[in-house]
Parts: structure tokens; C-alpha cells; sequence
């Protein structure tokens, strides 16, 4: 567990910097939108996280790719939309500067990924066979 909790929480760090990195990016370069960044942000951070969890945090589970891919691209499609919705909701009814609002809602949601990259992405034995 401490093994994994570690491996995570680089991963994680390395994945939010980049998804921050992104949205700050194409906010202040691009004019987009906050929450359009968001997404693209999500984009670069699943590509990263998934390398990461699935050779740092989670790499003694040995779960093959064709079980693990899929069931981390659901826990991370449901991060999103939690994120999304947090961070909509932060940037609505606060004030708080869109990159503060993103680096809470990144810290809260990661929480629930990795109980659930840990119960189910990477578990050995669930859904597999």
C-alpha cells in the first residue's frame, strides 16, 4: 500500500502539473475558456497518468493492458466529469482564480481515482477472464 500511495502520488503530482500546465496554457495563449482548457488538460494528464500508475503505483498488480486500459479510462472519464462539475461550480459561485479553483478540484478528485484505480482499474482479478 505505501508503495503504491507513493507511486501514486507522483504519478498524480506529474499528471496535475501537466494538466495544469495545458488549461494555464490555452487560457492564457489561446483565450480559451477555462473549462474548454480543462479538457485538453485532461487529455495530456490521462496519457501520463495511466503510463505512470500502470508502471509506478500499481505495477506489482501485473493486471494485462487489454483489462487495465479500459477500466482506468472509466475511472478517469468519471474523474472528469466530477471535475468538471466542481470546477464549474468553483468558478460560478467563487472567486477564486481559475487556476487555484482547478489545482482544489484536481486534489479532491484524486482522491476518488485512486481508490478506484486501486479497487477496480488495477485489481487483480476484477472483470478479468
Amino acid at each position: 500500500m505505501r508503495r503504491q500511495l507513493s507511486g501514486f502520488v507522483i504519478t498524480g503530482t506529474a499528471a496535475a502539473l501537466a494538466h495544469m500546465a495545458v488549461v494555464g496554457l490555452l487560457v492564457e495563449q489561446a483565450a480559451l475558456p477555462p473549462l474548454r482548457a480543462n479538457v485538453a488538460g485532461f487529455a495530456v494528464a490521462f496519457l501520463l497518468s495511466y503510463a505512470g500508475h500502470r508502471h509506478l503505483s500499481f505495477a506489482a498488480t501485473a493486471v494485462p493492458h487489454r483489462h487495465a486500459l479500459p477500466r482506468f479510462l472509466g475511472v478517469a472519464l468519471a474523474g472528469l466529469a466530477l471535475n468538471q462539475v466542481l470546477f464549474a461550480l468553483l468558478l460560478a459561485w467563487t472567486r477564486l482564480p481559475y487556476g487555484l479553483a482547478l489545482f482544489l478540484v484536481l486534489g479532491t478528485v484524486a482522491t476518488v481515482t485512486f481508490v478506484l484505480a486501486r479497487h477496480w482499474a488495477f485489481a487483480r482479478g476484477a472483470g478479468q477472464g
